[in-house]
C-alpha cells in the first residue's frame, strides 16, 4: 500500500494535526516507510510461537478468584434514611 499526499492530508485532518505544505512530502515518505515495515512483519512465520506478556519469562501475579459474600449489608444501609431487612426503601414516585 502506498500513501500519497492526499491521504496524508486526510489523515492529518482526521487527527486534528496541522501539517504545512513542506511537511507533506516528508510525512508521505515516513508513512510509506512505516507501512513497508508492517508489510515486512506480516511476512514473518509466527506459527508455533507462544504469545508472551514480557520479553523475560515471568509469572503473572494474580489474586485468587474467590466469591465472597462481603457480609456488609448492614454497614451499607446504616446511613440510609429508610431501610428494611438490609434493603433501601425509597418513596414511590408516580407522575
Amino acid at each position: 500500500m502506498s500513501v500519497d499526499i492526499a491521504t496524508v492530508k486526510r489523515v492529518a485532518r482526521l487527527s486534528r494535526i496541522a501539517v504545512s505544505e513542506e511537511e507533506l512530502e516528508r510525512m508521505t515518505g515516513e508513512l510509506n516507510g512505516i507501512l513497508g515495515f508492517v508489510e515486512q512483519l506480516s511476512e514473518v512465520d509466527v506459527s508455533g510461537v507462544e504469545p508472551m506478556t514480557s520479553v523475560t519469562p515471568i509469572t503473572m501475579r494474580k489474586r485468587e478468584d474467590v466469591v465472597t459474600d462481603g457480609d456488609k449489608a448492614a454497614d451499607i444501609v446504616a446511613n440510609a434514611p429508610n431501610s428494611d431487612q438490609n434493603f433501601f426503601l425509597v418513596p414511590k414516585v408516580v407522575e
